[in-house]
C-alpha cells in the first residue's frame, strides 16, 4: 500500500447544528468511520479524501489531522506532554508556524494562554534537537498551522490542512455590514432539501 492509500483519522470542524449535514457530505465523498461530535465530525480516509474534503465540503470550516492526544489537568502537564512529542517530524528552524486553540474545560479558562504554553513546549523541544535553533511564529501565513483542542481533560493537537478557514474559499472582495458566513449559508440551503432541480429564491436578498 502506497502512502497515498494509507488511511488515517481526521476531524472536520463546523458550526453548531450543522454536524449531521457535514456527516452526510463526508459520506458522499467516500469518508469512512464517520462520527458526529460537538461542532465537528471525525472520520477516516486517505490523503485524497483530505484533499477532496478541503475542496468539496460546503459545511466544513477546517480539516484537521490529529497527531497527538493526551490527558491534562493543568498547565504543567500541558507543557510536559506537548514537549514529549517529536515535533521535528513536522517543523525545522526554517519552518514558520502558528497555533489556534479551542478550550472547553474546567481546568483551563483561556485559549490564548493554552496556545502560548503549547508554543513554548514545541520551541523548547526543537531547541534541544537543533542545537539551540528554533522556528519562528508567523500568524498570517505560516508554513505549518497547528490546532489545539482541549475538551475537559482530553487534549488533541492536530495539523491544520486547510490554512485559512474554508468559508473564505473564493472569498468576496465586497460585502455588506452583516454578511452571513458562507458555511452557515450553505448548511441552511442543504437543510431545505434543495438540490438544484428547481429555481432557488432567497426572499431576504
Amino acid at each position: 500500500m502506497s502512502n497515498e492509500e494509507v488511511k488515517f483519522e481526521m476531524t472536520a470542524k463546523t458550526v453548531f447544528a450543522l454536524e449531521e449535514v457535514l456527516a452526510d457530505e463526508l459520506a458522499a465523498i467516500g469518508a469512512e468511520k464517520i462520527k458526529v461530535l460537538n461542532r465537528a465530525v471525525s472520520f477516516t480516509g486517505t490523503k485524497e479524501t483530505m484533499y477532496r474534503a478541503n475542496l468539496e465540503l460546503r459545511t466544513a470550516l477546517r480539516i484537521l489531522k490529529p497527531v497527538v492526544t493526551f490527558r491534562v489537568r493543568n498547565e504543567t502537564e500541558l507543557y510536559t506532554e506537548t514537549r514529549r512529542f517529536a515535533w521535528d517530524r513536522y517543523l525545522t528552524p526554517k519552518t514558520t508556524f502558528a497555533i489556534d486553540s479551542f478550550v472547553h474545560s474546567a481546568h483551563f479558562n483561556h485559549a490564548n494562554y493554552v496556545a502560548l504554553k503549547v508554543k513554548d513546549a514545541i520551541v523548547d523541544q526543537l531547541r534541544t534537537v537543533y542545537d539551540g535553533q528554533r522556528p519562528n511564529v508567523e500568524l498570517e501565513h505560516p508554513d505549518v498551522r497547528l490546532n489545539v483542542h482541549i475538551s475537559e481533560e482530553l487534549c488533541t493537537i492536530s495539523l491544520d490542512s486547510s490554512g485559512n478557514s474554508l468559508h473564505k474559499r473564493g472569498y468576496r472582495v465586497g460585502q455588506g455590514l452583516a454578511p452571513i458566513n458562507e458555511v452557515l449559508a450553505a448548511g441552511m440551503i442543504l437543510l431545505t432539501g434543495w438540490r438544484g432541480e428547481s429555481d432557488f429564491v432567497d426572499p431576504m436578498c
